[in-house]
């Protein structure tokens, strides 16, 4: 029987993926790809495939996941089997390299950003070559805000990448930023499913860098908003959004055959927008949602019935 495979490495993110799924009756099976075997001699099964490999894998000890995917994608694809956020978007996914690089082609602003590769004399070469303070760092391979700190001077900088807190990221290359001085503490993520802007979400920052729109997190994640533990202000999702960033990123989602995702946003003193994060394994915040009566997941599932019964030419 044909069915919807979720391909993921993070139960606590993907169950509310599946209820909805076992809402509106429509038969799944999930793919935990932490580790294994890929036998390149046998068929994909018959149905439509879901990525939601993360960046943020190697922090839950998935150091590989994100490269078994992309070699179970390759196999997928190179079969003709229908998948969603395939090896273009799971590329995206783990390098904000190319993510910038992407953006840029359909005049979306970034921040600018000069890429170190290696270690600490690396980073500080590049902060000091960069050429302006304050100035942010972060890790290229990332997810939950891994590596963000800001800095106001090359000695902090020297001091921090001195201390035990600096960490090396994953992939080696640690990204210098210009900080864009916003007058609000909050940035913007606009969602999207099935290419389509479905709303756009206001989220506090004041409290830190490391968010993440999940209900269920892992325990570093010290800002995440727990069910329970949420203020409820700190997701709000915006009535009537209406910015033309929107008509630039569903472009940009089409080119790179990206069908879900949250693309970040903030604006400087003079409302200028910068887009700085595109996460393509996508999460949601239920009291946000349940505010205004939009379900991401709901969606989602929604969206993968429709695909699942026109790939088969039978109803779910």
């Amino acid at each position: 029987m044909a069915k919807v495979y979720i391909i993921h490495e993070n139960s606590d993110w993907t169950e509310h993926l599946t209820q909805r799924l076992d809402e509106l009756n429509v038969p799944y099976e999930e793919w935990f790809l932490d580790e294994g075997t890929l036998d390149l001699t046998e068929e994909p099964p018959e149905g439509v495939f879901y990525n939601r490999m993360s960046a943020s894998s190697h922090t839950r000890d998935h150091r590989f996941a994100p490269e078994y995917t992309q070699a179970v994608l390759h196999w997928l694809e190179s079969h003709g089997r229908k998948v969603f956020n395939g090896r273009r978007a799971l590329e995206l996914e783990v390098s904000k390299v190319a993510q910038y690089q992407a953006l840029g082609v359909h005049g979306v602003r970034t921040p600018k950003t000069v890429a170190a590769v290696g270690g600490k004399e690396q980073v500080i070469q590049a902060a000091k070559a960069f050429g302006t303070t304050p100035f942010i760092t972060k890790h290229n391979r990332a997810g939950k805000g891994l590596g963000v700190q800001l800095f106001n001077s090359i000695a902090a900088l020297e001091q921090y990448v001195e201390s035990p807190e600096f960490e090396v990221p994953i992939d080696g290359i640690t990204l210098i930023q210009e900080y864009i001085d916003s007058p609000e503490s909050s940035i913007t993520r606009c969602e999207f499913v099935g290419g389509q802007f479905l709303y756009a979400v206001r989220v506090d920052t004041s409290e830190g860098f490391e968010l993440c729109p999940a209900d269920a997190c892992t325990i570093d994640d010290l800002n995440c908003p727990i069910d329970g533990e949420s203020s409820g202000e700190q997701f709000l999702i915006i009535e009537n959004f209406n910015e033309s960033i929107i008509q630039q990123y569903q472009a940009f989602l089409q080119e790179n055959q990206i069908a879900f995702a949250g693309i970040e946003f903030i604006r400087d003193k003079d409302g200028q927008i910068y887009t700085y994060d595109v996460n393509t394994n996508t999460n949601y915040n239920s009291d946000a949602e349940a505010k205004v009566n939009k379900y991401g997941m709901l969606e989602i599932a929604k969206y993968l019935r429709e695909q699942l019964e026109y790939a088969t030419g039978t109803k779910v």
